[in-house]
Parts: C-alpha cells; sequence; structure tokens
C-alpha cells in the first residue's frame, strides 16, 4: 500500500513539472537591432513580441481578416507596351474581394482607415501610391519607361500579401526611345514602400502602420530582411507583415526601408532603399 502511494505521488510531481517546462516555452519573436543601441520586448502581438528603442515602439500584427481567395489581374495597360502620352487607362478584374467595402477586424478602429472602404494600390515607380476604388480609371504618368506596382488593399491601408493579390509590369509612355535594360528586374528580390504616408491626426496618430511590399522574397532569420530606420532608430526585421508604430513625436518623421541580406548589404534593385517623411499633428 505504501508502495502504491509513494508511485502516485511521484507520477503525479512528475506531471506537474512537464507541464510547467511546457507553459515556459518562449513565444514565437520578430527579431531586431537597433545600430548601437538594442530594442527592448514589449508587449505581445498575435505573431511575437514587440520591439522598442529610443521610445518608439514596433509591433507585428496578422490578425487582421484573411483573403485567401481573392484575385487580382491587371488586364491594361498590357506588360511592356508603348501608350500614347497623357494619362494612362487602368482596367484591373478583381474577383473574391469587394471594394468599397470595410475590411473589419481588431485593427479597423485602431489606424488610419478610408472611409471609402477596400480598394487598389496603384505604385508608379515607388512613389506614393494612389488609392482607387473602382477597377477603371485613368491617371496621369509623364513620358518613359514606368514601373506600376498594383495590389489589392483592407479598408485600413493594409496590403493583402499573396501571390495573386498583385501585379508588377513595366510600361513605356509617350515616344521617349526605352531604355536598352529595363528599369527594374521583375524576377529580382524587390521592395516596395507603401505606408505610412501624408499626416496623422487625433486616434489615427496613436498606432501608425508600417507596411511595405515585397516581389521575388521572404524574410527570414539568418536570410533577408528588411531594415527599417525610424527617426534615426534602426529595427531589423525578419518577417514580412505590417507593424504597429508608436511613440512617434509630433512633427515630421522619418522611415527608411532597405531590403538587405543575410550579412546586413543592401540587395541591389532600383527601390531597395527608399526614405519617406510622413507628420504626425501635434
Amino acid at each position: 500500500m505504501k508502495r502504491s502511494l509513494w508511485l502516485l505521488c511521484s507520477t503525479t510531481l512528475a506531471l506537474a513539472s512537464l507541464a510547467s517546462c511546457e507553459s515556459s516555452k518562449p513565444a514565437t519573436d520578430v527579431s531586431a537591432s537597433a545600430g548601437s543601441t538594442t530594442p527592448s520586448a514589449g508587449r505581445s502581438s498575435s505573431n511575437g513580441e514587440s520591439m522598442e528603442s529610443n521610445g518608439i515602439r514596433l509591433t507585428p500584427f496578422g490578425d487582421s481578416p484573411k483573403f485567401p481567395e481573392a484575385q487580382m489581374q491587371l488586364r491594361a495597360p498590357i506588360s511592356g507596351a508603348t501608350l500614347p502620352s497623357g494619362d494612362v487607362a487602368f482596367d484591373y478584374q478583381v474577383t473574391n474581394f469587394q471594394l468599397t467595402k470595410m475590411s473589419g477586424g481588431p485593427h479597423m478602429a485602431e489606424m488610419a482607415n478610408s472611409m471609402k472602404g477596400q480598394h487598389i494600390h496603384n505604385i508608379v515607380d515607388n512613389q506614393p501610391y494612389t488609392a482607387h476604388y473602382d477597377t477603371r480609371f485613368t491617371k496621369a504618368i509623364p513620358d518613359g519607361q514606368h514601373v506600376v506596382l498594383s495590389f489589392l488593399s483592407r479598408s485600413y491601408h493594409e496590403s493583402l500579401k499573396h501571390r495573386g493579390a498583385y501585379d508588377l509590369r513595366v510600361i513605356n509612355v509617350g515616344n521617349t526611345p526605352a531604355p536598352a535594360t529595363p528599369i527594374i528586374d521583375v524576377k529580382a528580390p524587390n521592395l516596395f514602400y507603401s505606408r505610412p504616408k501624408d499626416t496623422y491626426s487625433g486616434a489615427d496618430a496613436k498606432r501608425i502602420m508600417l507596411d511595405f511590399y515585397l516581389v521575388n522574397t521572404t524574410l527570414e532569420p539568418g536570410g533577408n530582411r528588411v531594415r527599417a530606420t525610424i527617426n534615426g532608430t534602426e529595427f531589423m526585421l525578419d518577417k514580412w507583415m505590417p507593424y504597429q508604430m508608436e511613440g512617434l513625436p509630433a512633427g515630421e518623421n522619418t522611415v527608411k526601408l532597405e531590403l538587405v541580406d543575410a550579412s546586413g548589404t543592401m540587395i541591389p534593385g532600383p527601390y531597395n532603399s527608399v526614405t519617406r517623411t510622413f507628420t504626425v499633428a501635434p
């Protein structure tokens, strides 16, 4: 009887110890570094710890509404086409994704949200995007060769990042001779800037989204990463996700994004280093 009781107690203690060890496993994290200052871990998100340095907090999130079946095709202009000078007509086909609809989800009320709903981001030569709520529109583009990236966007401007949700192509406008070598290799790793943009005020300024678009590459620890320098503070991002930025000062703020390899060397590409400014209203 005593031996049975001893065995029962030993088994109970072993199971309790195992459960304790299992619950103490660290959560999946997003790595970061910040020049001479190492960002500290902050609050948890659905996809890892936030990173914080010099008063700036960067928190990844991946719990937005999912649209895995959403597809977008750019029917015109045709890739490589030469078009007349002036406005360029764009014609998209979008399926399984409703333009002008509010995306919903936990972040729609936390960040700047378009009151017109879901839309298409159209980016020419990695300049600030224009948002479009219809599948057909015209856009003034100067003469010359141009790079056009298009992708589907949630109403609060977070991009859909799966393969069928974007299009990248080169077009020529006007009579300017096209260069012998296209200005971009559409099959190479490329980085494009999306958000933040313009001015943020009131509640929209508390959490500002950082979002970018990658083509022909992934991010991972020990592989390609994005170096994000925010007001001089550096973070290394090894997951392609949107991030909430907090702690930004009033006035002009600066974001620099660079697509780098495992050694921190920038990967060649016309837009793989980009710097933008935006304003936080006092």
